[in-house]
């Protein structure tokens, strides 16, 4: 219960300068009814306001876990252009092979990006995850990552008003007092143009909303609307540096939350 009530008093909305970078793995849908290969984009950007999209390269690596086994997909991985609200970028289209019943979690460990503005460095780790026949069978696992969240709530099918709940690790360990930004995707990837859609909604006012892991790691966040949700834990890695500069290691989820109808 004590651990509960800390986590909980931490996911609150501390100021912030700007809505955040996100890297995504964009899938159209999390929850696969037939076999067979599925689109998905990797794009570095900021979903919430439609805002700047940044140039991504091609990715240190991109693999998915399925019952426990970690299969390669860089190969399938192709350069497009992606546009947002304010400009285009380099984004890729890539491909998981969804065949079997079960969990299929995304992983992607970019090339660092130089962020000019901040003269710093930024990594963003990042996991989603798809899922075939209701089956569950990897998301509760660690992926092994220098720095992940590892969710504790199914993370494709959280219902909208309810809470998630995610640990940050580092090397397997849990990481206290990591800022933890949290971000909407109001505007999302067209998978058949190199365009986005409009924002469903605005961001809200006061910048990025962020939360804090207790003394465990843990936070937790109430989930207000249905859609993607992401959530970015700032430098929670261990790796502080890159090319003589400041390098923000990030840990970053996507989950998808439901209505219920």
């Amino acid at each position: 219960m004590k651990k509960t009530l800390l986590a909980a008093a931490a996911a609150i909305a501390l100021p912030a300068m700007a809505n955040a970078h996100f890297l995504l793995e964009y899938t159209t849908d999390t929850m696969i009814e037939r076999p067979g290969d599925v689109p998905v984009k990797l794009i570095f950007w900021h979903p919430f306001d439609n805002g700047h999209v940044m140039d991504l390269e091609m990715p240190e690596e991109f693999f998915m876990i399925h019952n426990g086994e970690r299969t390669d997909l860089k190969e399938t991985l192709e350069p497009v252009r992606f546009t947002g609200g304010e400009n285009e970028g380099a984004a890729f289209l890539g491909s998981v092979p969804v065949k079997r019943s079960g969990d299929y979690v995304l992983v992607t460990v970019p090339v660092p990006y130089y962020e000019e503005s901040e003269d710093i460095y930024i990594q963003q780790i990042t996991k989603a995850f798809l899922n075939r026949s209701e089956l569950p069978t990897d998301w509760m696992q660690p992926a092994g990552l220098p720095t992940e969240i590892l969710p504790l709530n199914k993370p494709y099918n959280v219902l909208a008003g309810s809470t998630f709940t995610g640990q940050v690790l580092a090397e397997g360990e849990p990481v206290a007092g990591v800022e933890i930004e949290i971000e909407y995707m109001a505007a999302e990837p067209d998978m058949d143009s190199a365009a986005s859609t409009d924002p469903a909604v605005s961001p809200p006012p006061g910048g990025a909303v962020v939360a804090v892991s207790d003394a465990n790691g843990y936070f937790t966040f109430g989930i207000p609307e249905a859609g993607y949700w992401g959530f970015a834990a700032l430098g929670s890695g261990p790796a502080t540096e890159h090319e003589g500069k400041e390098l923000s290691q990030d840990a970053v989820i996507w989950i998808r939350a439901w209505d219920l109808e």
